[in-house]
C-alpha cells in the first residue's frame, strides 16, 4: 500500500501520524448526490451522526439501520459509508443511521467504540422521533464495524429501559485476538488488501494508540496460559469446519508466554475489543445474526467461530460465504470502476436479510 508507506515516512519525520495521509484520501471520495434520499446530520449526546431515509412516504414507522463503518477505527469515515448507507435505505425502505466515531491512535480503545454505543442508545431510545419503530432496528457493521456491532449487541442485551436490537449483521468482522494462527490466518496471512501482520499491527495500534512490534502477539506469547486454556474451547481450530482446512493449514504451537507482552495488550481480552470471549450468559441472549465470511480474508474463522457459538446457544444465524471474496469487498459497493463482481452480491444478500426482519 504506496500511501500507507508514505505516511509511515512522514510520521518518522515528525510531520503527521501514518493514517493521517489516508483520512485525506478519504476525502477525495465524492459526495454522494442522491435526489430521492433525505440525509441529516445531527449530533447524538455529544457524537455526531447522519441519517438517511427514503423521500418515499412510508405506511407507518420504518425499520432502523445502525450502520458501524470499518477501518479499524483509524481511518475511514461518514463519507466512505455513504454508498452503503443509501444502498441499505433504498433497499430496505430504513432509516440508516451513520456514526462518525472518534479514532485511534488520538482516540484508542475504547473511546470509538463507546461512541457508537451512546450513539445507538440515543438512537434506539428515541427512535419513533426519527420515524423508526424501536422494536425493528438493526445493528450492522463491517470489518472493525462489525467487531462494533457485535459487541454493542453484547452490551446491550442486559439493558431493560432499551427495546431488544431485532438483529446484528456481522460482516467479516474482527472478533478475537487470541489465536492467530487459525487456519484463515494461515492461508490468507499474504492476501491483499489486508495482509495478517499488517491487520494485527492496525488492530494493536487501536488498542494501544501506538504501533508496536508485533512478532510475538502472532506467535500468541500475549495470552497467558490460564486465559489460553479457558478460551480453547470457544477459540481453536477443532471448531472450524474440517472443508476449510484443506488449503495449507498446519497447526503450530504458541510461543513461551510473555508478561511484558502481556501487560501491553492485555485490554485485548475485553469483550468491548473481542467480542467471541464473551461468556455463555451473553451469547445465548443475542439477538438473530447475519454473518458474511470471505474464503480468501485471514479473518474468516472468526466469523465462522463466533457463527458456531451462537448457534450451540440457539441463537438463529444466517450465513454468507463469498466463496471468492476477500477482506473489504462490500466496500467497494456503488464505486462501479472497482467493483469485484461479488460487491453487489455480499450487499444484497445483507439488503434481503434486513428485508425480511
Amino acid at each position: 500500500m504506496f500511501w500507507f508507506k508514505q505516511g509511515g515516512i512522514l510520521e518518522k519525520l515528525g510531520i503527521f501520524h501514518r493514517y493521517s495521509i489516508l483520512r485525506i484520501l478519504n476525502l477525495l471520495i465524492p459526495e454522494v448526490k442522491d435526489p430521492k434520499m433525505i440525509t441529516r446530520d445531527l449530533v447524538f449526546d455529544g457524537v455526531p451522526v447522519r441519517l438517511y431515509w427514503p423521500k418515499t412516504s412510508p405506511a407507518g414507522n420504518r425499520k432502523g439501520i445502525i450502520f458501524l463503518h470499518g477501518g479499524v477505527a483509524l481511518f475511514a469515515s461518514i463519507r466512505t459509508s455513504a454508498r452503503i448507507c443509501h444502498s441499505l435505505a433504498h433497499g430496505t425502505d430504513s432509516v440508516v443511521m451513520c456514526v462518525e466515531f472518534r479514532l485511534a491512535p488520538e482516540h484508542p480503545y475504547p473511546v470509538p467504540v463507546q461512541d457508537c454505543l451512546t450513539a445507538v442508545i440515543h438512537f434506539m431510545k428515541n427512535a419513533k422521533e426519527y420515524g423508526v419503530d424501536p422494536n425493528c432496528i438493526a445493528i450492522v457493521g463491517e470489518s472493525s464495524g462489525g467487531t462494533f456491532a457485535a459487541a454493542i449487541c453484547q452490551e446491550l442485551v442486559t439493558r431493560e429501559d432499551l427495546p431488544r436490537v431485532r438483529a446484528q449483521v456481522l460482516i467479516y468482522p474482527f472478533l478475537q485476538a487470541v489465536d492467530f494462527d487459525l487456519p484463515s490466518y494461515q492461508q490468507n496471512q499474504s492476501v491483499p488488501p489486508l495482509f495478517r501482520k499488517r491487520g494485527v499491527k492496525l488492530g494493536m495500534t487501536y488498542l494501544t494508540g501506538k504501533t508496536m512490534n508485533v512478532d510475538g502477539v502472532l506467535k500468541r506469547a500475549h495470552v497467558p496460559p490460564d486465559l489460553r486454556e479457558k478460551y480453547q474451547k470457544w477459540i481453536s481450530a477443532d471448531n472450524i469446519p474440517e472443508e476449510f482446512k484443506a488449503r495449507a493449514y498446519v497447526p503450530v504451537e504458541p510461543a513461551a508466554f510473555s508478561e511484558e507482552l502481556y501487560e501491553q495488550v492485555k485490554r485485548g481480552t475485553e469483550t468491548m475489543f473481542a467480542p467471541l470471549l464473551a461468556e455463555d450468559d451473553i451469547i445465548r441472549q443475542l439477538p438473530e445474526a447475519f454473518i458474511l465470511t470471505c474464503e480468501y480474508d485471514f479473518l474468516r474463522d472468526d466469523g465462522l467461530l463466533y457463527k458456531k457459538r451462537l448457534e450451540d446457544h440457539g441463537v438463529p444465524v444466517t450465513w454468507y460465504h463469498v466463496q471468492d471474496g476477500f477482506h473489504g469487498i462490500m466496500t467497494m459497493a456503488g464505486l462501479k470502476a472497482i467493483e469485484y463482481p461479488s460487491t453487489q452480491k455480499c450487499l444484497q444478500n445483507v439488503i434481503q436479510f434486513l428485508k425480511g426482519l
